[in-house]
C-alpha cells in the first residue's frame, strides 16, 4: 500500500459500530465509561508486571533526565508514570487522550500537561519533543499512515518513537488461550470485581481488535514511510511487541 493511502488498522466491527464515521465516538464514549476502573483491569491483564515492562522499554530506547516526552493515547497515565520517573521533570511529560474520563483520571494521579485531543491531527508545534510514545493503542486510529506522519512532525531531529502493543500470536495454541484470558476471562473478572458492564465490552472489544488488527510487518513498513529511520520491533513471548523508529538527525546548512 502507498503511504499516501489510509492504512486502518483493523476493518469496520459491526459488533461496536456500524462504520468508520462512528467509530470515534464508540471509541471515546467506551473509554470515558470505563476510565475509573482502567488500572484494576490493568493489572488483571499484566499481573502487576506492566509498570516494569513500560520503563525498561523506555529506558531501551534511551529515554534520560533533560528529555521532553509526549505520551499519546495516554489513558490513566501507565505509560506517562514511568517516562516521569525516568525524566524526574513533571513538566517534560506532556500526555494526549480523546478522553475526558480518561483525562480527569490522569489530572487525579499525575501533576503533569494534559490537552485532549486526536492522535491523527495532534495539537502541538513541530519539532517539540524528544520522544513520541503511545502504549496499546495502536488499534484505535483511524489511519496509521496519517497517524504515523504526525509523530514524525513533532519530534526533533534525532527524536525516538515507541510504541507497546499486543500482538496475536502465530502459534494456535497461544492464540487460542489468549482469546479466551483477554476475550472471556478478563471481561468477567472485571465485571464481577466492579459491578461495571461495559468494561466487558472493553475487554472485548479489546481482543477483537488485536485479532483483526494488520501483522506487524505493514505496522512497520508504515513506520518507514512515514520517514523513520532505524524501524523495528522487539518482541517478547510471541505476544508483546515494541515498535521503534528514529526521526533522521537534521541536515547541515549549506551556504
Amino acid at each position: 500500500m502507498k503511504p499516501d493511502q489510509p492504512l486502518e488498522p483493523h476493518p469496520v466491527l459491526p459488533d461496536y459500530y456500524p462504520d468508520l464515521a462512528q467509530r470515534p465516538a464508540f471509541v471515546r464514549g467506551l473509554f470515558d465509561r470505563t476510565a475509573r476502573h482502567y488500572d484494576h483491569v490493568n493489572r488483571l491483564l499484566s499481573f502487576g508486571s506492566g509498570g516494569w515492562y513500560r520503563r525498561r522499554t523506555l529506558l531501551r530506547v534511551g529515554l534520560r533526565p533533560g528529555m521532553t516526552v509526549l505520551d499519546v493515547a495516554i489513558g490513566t497515565g501507565l505509560v506517562a508514570r514511568q517516562a516521569l520517573a525516568i525524566t524526574g521533570d513533571p513538566q517534560a511529560v506532556i500526555g494526549l487522550d480523546i478522553s475526558a474520563g480518561m483525562l480527569a483520571e490522569v489530572r487525579r494521579l499525575l501533576g503533569i500537561p494534559l490537552m485532549q485531543g486526536l492522535m491523527e491531527q495532534l495539537p502541538v508545534a513541530d519539532a517539540c519533543c524528544d520522544l513520541v510514545s503511545m502504549g496499546y493503542a495502536l488499534r484505535h486510529v483511524a489511519d496509521l499512515n496519517v497517524t504515523f506522519r504526525e509523530f514524525h512532525r513533532v519530534l526533533r531531529p534525532g527524536g525516538v518513537l515507541l510504541i507497546l502493543e499486543i500482538t496475536r500470536p502465530a502459534h494456535p495454541v497461544k492464540r487460542a488461550l489468549l482469546k479466551f484470558y483477554l476475550g472471556r476471562l478478563v471481561p468477567l473478572l472485571g465485571w464481577l470485581t466492579t459491578g461495571q458492564r461495559d468494561l466487558r465490552t472493553l475487554m472485548r472489544y479489546y481482543w477483537d481488535t488485536i485479532e483483526n488488527c494488520v501483522p506487524p510487518e505493514a505496522i512497520l513498513q508504515a513506520i518507514r514511510d512515514a520517514g523513520f529511520d532505524e524501524a523495528g520491533c522487539d518482541v517478547e513471548l510471541d505476544l508483546f511487541r515494541a515498535y521503534f523508529g528514529r526521526k533522521g538527525a537534521a541536515e547541515p546548512a549549506v551556504g
